[in-house]
């Protein structure tokens, strides 16, 4: 194809060629400069005539910044539009932390709520910064208003997951931290849900007395064991270690896999619980995993009269803590154990309970002294006697 005729202007460096406007037939004008930058001879466009408003007075001015180094040229343009695509795609925003952060997680119904959460309460205020961009305002202005409808207990899960989020990049080497702490709301969540002897009573009459074997056995393995709701739903009959004595319990709450002794009584529910085939102990529809037992085990509560805030399954785990707690006999970092608490806080709810049981000891104690003192007085006063 031979090349376009070049036309002069009265302007050193600006020519243009003959052209056709965009989208029609009319001629149009295609402005070009030429000027020499740092040695090199430099031909570039300038503009069209229609669509650009350009004239030959506008590219003779356009030259004379590029020259000076004051306007980039196209190359250069070019050059930087892609350098900022490039650095916006390195870029670890909120958005792609919290992509690669939810991936790791186990799929399960907490990984389902925390993408809820963030895409309903953090990914428009905070999606496209990175950690270093967040101010400690943006996020007051975040907490001020949820707070305005959401509990302080729901704000407070929405801030501790922004903060994983930040967190899980530091500790990958994605990103820099914030340098400022979250402020959250103060939550008491320091609930205690324990029964009476005598509720107690009820509960295990109104579980033998249900149909139903699989929530029967399901809510006495909660209360001899206090696991979890989800452990429970997980858990499968290759994890119950009958000749070593321990219950696996997998991708539990806190994440690390964990071990708890089977003690006695849970083996006797195990023992006799039905095996239908399933590679779960207490299986759901078509021997797939349980999703809920929320029907069935409030009818067992209402059949016991228990209170309307027990919360059933989660409510025995609760009362295992707290039945274990008040015996005296095992100190807090056993019960931690035992409960498979990753932070020693949570278990902490249950000392007042097991210093109650260490007082009980102590008044015992006192008793006991007073009965060998008050001998021992009577002794002497016999042998004064000559008794």
């Amino acid at each position: 194809m031979p090349a376009q005729k070049r036309h002069k202007t009265k302007y050193p460096g600006v020519y243009y060629i003959e052209g056709k406007a965009i989208g029609s037939d009319k001629p149009e004008k295609i402005f070009y400069v030429m000027y020499r930058k740092d040695g090199k001879q430099v031909h570039e466009k300038a503009g069209r005539q229609y669509q650009d408003d350009m004239t030959p007075s506008r590219a003779a001015q356009l030259r004379s910044l590029r020259m000076k180094g004051m306007e980039l040229s196209n190359k250069e343009q070019r050059e930087a539009i892609k350098a900022e695509k490039d650095r916006e795609a390195n870029k670890w925003t909120i958005d792609k932390l919290f992509e690669a952060y939810i991936k790791s997680r186990p799929e399960n119904k907490a990984r389902g709520v925390d993408a809820s959460r963030y895409n309903k309460y953090l990914k428009t205020a905070f999606g496209n910064k990175e950690p270093n961009e967040i101010l400690p305002l943006d996020v007051d202005r975040v907490r001020v208003n949820l707070l305005k409808k959401l509990s302080p207990q729901t704000v407070l899960h929405i801030l501790n997951l922004l903060t994983w989020i930040i967190n899980y990049g530091v500790k990958k080497n994605l990103c820099d931290g914030i340098a400022f702490h979250i402020q959250k709301p103060a939550v008491n969540n320091v609930t205690t849900e324990d029964l009476t002897n005598e509720q107690l009573k009820a509960l295990m009459v109104a579980i033998e007395a249900d149909s139903n074997i699989q929530i029967k056995n399901l809510m006495k393995t909660a209360l001899y064991t206090g696991m979890r709701r989800g452990e429970l739903f997980n858990l499968k009959w290759d994890d119950v270690d009958f000749d070593r004595g321990f219950i696996h319990i997998k991708d539990p709450k806190g994440g690390v896999d964990q071990k708890i002794p089977l003690n006695h009584t849970a083996r006797q529910v195990f023992e006799n619980h039905p095996k239908t085939g399933s590679d779960y102990v207490f299986p759901g529809r078509n021997g797939e995993k349980r999703v809920s037992a929320q029907s069935s085990v409030n009818k067992i509560k209402k059949r016991a009269a228990l209170p309307k805030n027990f919360r059933p399954l989660h409510g025995l785990r609760h009362a295992y803590a707290s039945m274990l707690a008040s015996s005296g006999k095992v100190d807090m970092y056993t019960l931690q154990k035992l409960l498979t608490h990753k932070d020693q806080r949570m278990t902490q709810r249950y000392a007042h309970l097991r210093d109650e049981a260490l007082k009980h000891a102590a008044d015992v104690t006192d008793a006991l002294f007073a009965t060998a003192t008050n001998s021992d007085s009577e002794k002497v006063v016999n042998f004064e006697k000559g008794k």
